[in-house]
């Protein structure tokens, strides 16, 4: 009887082992994964929507990471990844190898930008022409009372080669010139933020939506960066920035570009200090 007993309670333990584990096996099942690389402008944008996205459609579990959007469309390229952020189109090349590794990427504008010239708060100087910008950037000017302002050794800081950013900034201000070999280059928007905020006769260049009361932003040909100036495309550095998949999107990768897309996206875009495409 004792025996009988045992055997019973050790089928029941089983059973309820069995049983814990298909329930395990099938809400892991259950989870749609999507992995989001590239732009450090358009993470924000990402992390909330994928918040948001997450809180509704809790089977979903959606990383996202920023490292500069040569670094995610390389990984899109790569299948690595299902979506890159970038605040670039792609390049022609890039193109070409995606095609060649059985990639076919299809663009999605999900925002406008304009990229923000900088300095230190205490810079007196409110207004740069293009000619002076580029100057200061290629090395031709390197101090402030050139340009209206103090006597002040110019720090120039941007964004390194890997970023979207450099690579719009680069072709709308420099004309494809190089910057000056004496450049602080940064991996991410923030860290030229942190470095201008602390440098007195620091210049640098950030997304619209990485302005904070720590800058001092300026005006480029007398118009100042905003919503307004880089949806009316008044603001020379204005931008698209852009979301890439592997094709047209299907299954979680389409639902969450729907979301950003969509007015819940949008609002977040705004909130962010982008412009909304929709």
């Amino acid at each position: 009887m004792l025996k009988s007993k045992s055997i019973l309670i050790l089928l029941s333990a089983v059973i309820c082992l069995s049983a814990n584990l298909i329930e395990a096996m099938a809400q892991k099942s259950l989870t749609k994964k999507l992995a989001i690389q590239g732009s450090t402008t358009v993470l924000p944008i990402a992390q909330r929507c994928a918040e948001e996205f997450m809180k509704e459609h809790p089977e979903a579990n959606i990383s996202v990471r920023g490292g500069g959007s040569g670094v995610g469309i390389a990984a899109l390229i790569d299948g690595t990844i299902d979506i890159a952020d970038a605040s670039r189109a792609m390049k022609t090349k890039e193109l070409k190898k995606a095609r060649v590794n059985g990639i076919n990427p299809v663009a999605h504008v999900v925002a406008r930008d304009a990229i923000a010239v900088i300095l230190h708060p205490q810079n007196p100087v409110n207004n740069l022409t293009k000619s002076q910008l580029k100057a200061i950037y290629t090395g031709a000017i390197s101090r402030w009372n050139e340009v209206g302002g103090t006597s002040d050794v110019i720090v120039v800081v941007s964004r390194d080669v890997a970023s979207g950013t450099f690579e719009v900034f680069n072709e709308l201000a420099l004309d494809k010139q190089r910057v000056r070999p004496d450049a602080l280059m940064q991996a991410s928007n923030q860290a030229v933020v942190n470095i201008v905020a602390s440098t007195n006769g620091a210049i640098g260049y950030v997304g619209l939506g990485y302005l904070s009361k720590e800058v001092k932003p300026i005006a480029i040909d007398g118009v100042m960066p905003s919503v307004a100036t880089a949806k009316s495309g008044a603001y020379l550095l204005a931008r698209s920035l852009y979301m890439y998949t592997d094709g047209k999107p299907k299954g979680l990768a389409k639902e969450f570009i729907d979301f950003v897309l969509g007015p819940k996206g949008q609002k977040i875009v705004k909130e962010e200090g982008f412009v909304p495409v929709k």
